[in-house]
């Protein structure tokens, strides 16, 4: 290895506070999954009520995120960083002393304003300090959280929840939180400033509410019993009107929140495809698995949370080699094969039924896992494959932006989708079934299972649509481009 492409410690303990920032983050997308169903009966709320612990939180993250490109710029990414985890550890202290549902709802958006600058400001800290032809190993990296945080949530949350009080899945995030600070104010480098950049309010206040509204319209389809409810259309298409404003006005504008030039690139654009639907799959799938352990199989949630590990090992297994793989040899087929094999192991979940093989879905899932290791990796290292150094910390934006987009439209329309299966299957008492609080006989229990099946048909088609864009990314290495006509690389 080069002394170009090795990793010096500066840079490893860089890594380190960036994981494990962000990595707190990211489990709490998916940590609380397992907890749902008990938060259901403890609340005495219906599933579609106490979603929005989940879906609350992906959306602050996801409108958050847009400010972290400016906040880099006027007042420096360590400040920023910083201010981020001490919010999120803020949040989580709140999130643990919860009374309600709508409490716990709302301070898991706060959390979520912290957690949404963790991920995108680590990220350009991480980008800025290895450079582009080390992105394939530094995404290796910062890959820990973002493939093992969403995958290792459930079975931490299962165990938490099965020994000791919910409460605690959040209050673990505490002494994590501020050994992170201890070590960010030591590790991490001075931070640049530039006070002549501006904030896209305007920009902001489009995209943030346009987000929110078509997120919520989707999470009320099944609620309105379908599309046929004006309440969801309305909200819809206010959203989507917000979402167009801000796209129109992000051409126009002079710093805009999301920089439209970037995706001029057609690497940039293709790779952003790929993470909006891998964020799709891969949260809103997390989101189904727990729940149909616990539902239909009757599982506790710390088994809940366990059958998740295989996914988890086969992710760590390839997750480093994927990305050097994708640096050598070209993203091209590399993320092709990883969507591919996501979708078969998400193909073998479309057929559960109340007595499946927990062998069977294991491996299942640990194929899984693979194909998100292979998958996920290299599309992100190609986000950044013809960037600019200045134009790095508005790409990281923009991605987070994307995969958070993907995961609450995913976990959105997956819920919905189970909601209106069940509800077919059973018009009374769907809603009691969900959050447990009558026990299903063994015919109940197979009905549970088809529906579950149906939803993740859904999973199943996202997954293989993600690999239509990943035939369309760079088919060299960065090391091979290095050596070649500058003519063959417009050709890539």
């Amino acid at each position: 290895m080069s002394e170009q492409q090795r990793l010096e410690p500066a840079l490893i303990k860089v890594g380190v506070v960036v994981v494990l920032g962000t990595i707190m983050s990211i489990l709490d997308t998916t940590i609380v999954a397992v907890a749902l169903h008990t938060l259901s009966g403890d609340f005495r709320v219906n599933f579609s009520t106490i979603q929005w612990v989940t879906t609350g939180y992906l959306l602050s993250l996801a409108v958050v995120i847009p400010v972290s490109g400016w906040a880099i710029h006027r007042i420096g990414a360590k400040p920023v960083y910083m201010v981020s985890l001490a919010l999120f550890v803020l949040g989580s202290i709140l999130c643990g002393f919860a009374w309600s549902a709508t409490s716990l709802i709302f301070f898991r958006v706060l959390q979520g304003l912290g957690g949404g600058m963790i991920m995108p400001v680590g990220q350009s800290i991480m980008a800025r300090a290895a450079g582009p032809h080390r992105m394939g190993r530094v995404m290796g990296i910062i890959g820990v959280p973002q493939l093992l945080g969403p995958i290792l949530g459930p079975v931490i949350g299962g165990l938490i929840v099965s020994n000791t009080s919910w409460r605690w899945i959040f209050f673990v995030n505490v002494p994590i939180g501020i050994l992170a600070l201890w070590l960010a104010k030591d590790f991490l480098p001075k931070s640049e400033r530039d006070n002549q950049h501006r904030f896209d309010l305007l920009g902001f206040l489009l995209l943030s509410p346009g987000l929110v509204l078509v997120v919520f319209g989707l999470s009320q389809v099944a609620n309105e019993g379908g599309f046929r409810g004006a309440s969801v259309w309305d909200t819809l298409i206010g959203g989507l009107v917000l979402v167009a404003l801000f796209v129109l006005r992000s051409t126009k504008a002079l710093e805009p929140l999301i920089d439209m030039r970037l995706f001029k690139d057609r690497t940039f654009s293709v790779a952003s495809i790929g993470i909006f639907l891998t964020g799709a799959t891969l949260y809103g799938t997390m989101f189904l698995l727990p729940l149909y352990y616990q539902v239909d199989r009757g599982d506790a949630a710390w088994k809940a949370g366990l059958m998740m590990a295989p996914q988890g090992i086969g992710a760590a297994i390839v997750m480093r080699y994927a990305g050097s793989l994708s640096d050598r040899k070209g993203p091209r087929y590399v993320a092709a094969f990883g969507m591919a094999l996501l979708a078969l192991g998400t193909f073998f979940y479309t057929g559960v039924s109340a007595t499946s093989s927990y062998y069977f879905l294991g491996l299942a899932l640990f194929v899984r896992g693979i194909g998100l290791g292979f998958g996920m990796m290299p599309v992100f290292a190609a986000s950044y494959r013809n960037l600019t150094h200045q134009n790095v910390p508005k790409a990281t934006s923009a991605t987070n932006i994307i995969r958070q987009i993907g995961g609450s439209l995913g976990v959105a329309v997956f819920a919905v989708v189970l909601q209106t299966q069940i509800a077919q299957r059973f018009p009374m008492t769907g809603a009691q079934l969900q959050a447990g609080l009558i026990t299903p006989t063994a015919n109940d229990l197979q009905k549970i299972a088809t529906a579950f099946g149906h939803s993740f048909w859904w999973s199943f088609g996202t997954c293989a649509l993600g690999i239509v864009p990943a035939l369309f990314l760079p088919r060299t290495g960065i090391a091979k481009r290095e050596g070649e006509s500058v003519a063959v690389q417009a050709a890539d």
